[in-house]
C-alpha cells in the first residue's frame, strides 16, 4: 500500500479517523507515530499529505492535505477481458489497475463458464476493492471504469465499433506467428490502445474473426501458453514499455 486512498465522503473533512486495513498498514507496516506524514488521495480525486496526528492501538486519525486537486489523467490502455472465473479475476483486476488501464470490458466467449457472470464478485461489484488495491500499490487515484459484456455477438458487433478512438487494437492469441513488437510500430505514447485477452481455452475461430473484422491484430507471447493472470501484467508491461520508445 503505496498510498492511503479515502472515499470522497470520508473527505468531506479534513481530518479523518480510521480502524481498518488502511489504520493497520500505518501502523504495523510503515511503524508510523503522529507528526509523521502518509501519502494520501481521494479515490476519483486528487492526492497530497496526511500528517498523523493520533494513534492507538486500531486507530489512526490523519489530517488530510490535498495539494493536487485533479486526478491523474487516464491511462491510454483499455482492456478487453474474456471474463475468468472469479479467483483469478480478483488477482488480474488488481494487477491490470496497478499497471494502468482506463476502461475493463469484462466479455463472454464461447469457453468462458457462464456461471461466472453470476458470481457475487460481480453481482454486489465487490471487485472495486481489487481496483482499489491496484491504485493503493500504483500510487493513483483514478478508478478504472468497468463493463460486463454477457453477450459477445452485441458486444463485438455493436458496442465496440462505436468506441473509434483505438488506432492500436490488439488481440492475444498464442496460434499466430507474430509477436507483439511486430505488430505495434512505435511510436504510441499518446495512441489510445486496446487489448483483448481471451479465455483459458483461448479465443474460438468465429471470435477471432470477429475481433480482426474491427481491425485487431492477433500476436502471440511465444510458444509457451500463459495462465490469464500471468499473460494481463505480462501483456501491459510491455505495453507500457514500448509507450517509453520515441
Amino acid at each position: 500500500m503505496n498510498i492511503i486512498l479515502f472515499e470522497p465522503h470520508e473527505a468531506a473533512t479534513n481530518q479523518i479517523t480510521i480502524h481498518d486495513r488502511r489504520s493497520e498498514h500505518i501502523l504495523k507496516v510503515l511503524k508510523s507515530a503522529p507528526g509523521d506524514t502518509v501519502r494520501v488521495g481521494i479515490i476519483n480525486g486528487g492526492s497530497g499529505s496526511g500528517i498523523i496526528t493520533e494513534t492507538s492501538d486500531k486507530s489512526v486519525t490523519i489530517k488530510l492535505q490535498i495539494n493536487n486537486p485533479e486526478p491523474p489523467p487516464r491511462p491510454l490502455t483499455d482492456l478487453i477481458l474474456a471474463l475468468p472465473r472469479p479467483i483469478m479475476l480478483k488477482r488480474v483486476l488488481a494487477q491490470a489497475t496497478a499497471l494502468g488501464v482506463g476502461r475493463i470490458f469484462l466479455v463472454n466467449a464461447k469457453r468462458v463458464e457462464k456461471s461466472f457472470f453470476h458470481a457475487s464478485l460481480l453481482e454486489d461489484e465487490s471487485y472495486r476493492d481489487y481496483l482499489i488495491q491496484g491504485l493503493e500499490q500504483s500510487v493513483d487515484t483514478l478508478l478504472p471504469k468497468v463493463s460486463i459484456h454477457q453477450r459477445f455477438k452485441p458486444f463485438i458487433e455493436d458496442d465496440l465499433p462505436e468506441l473509434t478512438d483505438y488506432p492500436c487494437r490488439l488481440l492475444a492469441h498464442p496460434n499466430t506467428k507474430h509477436g507483439l513488437w511486430e505488430q505495434v510500430k512505435p511510436p504510441i505514447s499518446g495512441k489510445k490502445t486496446v487489448l483483448a485477452i481471451g479465455p483459458e481455452g483461448g479465443w474460438i475461430d468465429y471470435e477471432i474473426g470477429k475481433f480482426k473484422d474491427q481491425g485487431f491484430s492477433a500476436f502471440s507471447l511465444g510458444p509457451r501458453i500463459l495462465r490469464v493472470d500471468t499473460a494481463v501484467p505480462a501483456i501491459l508491461a510491455q505495453i507500457n514499455l514500448l509507450r517509453s520508445i520515441p
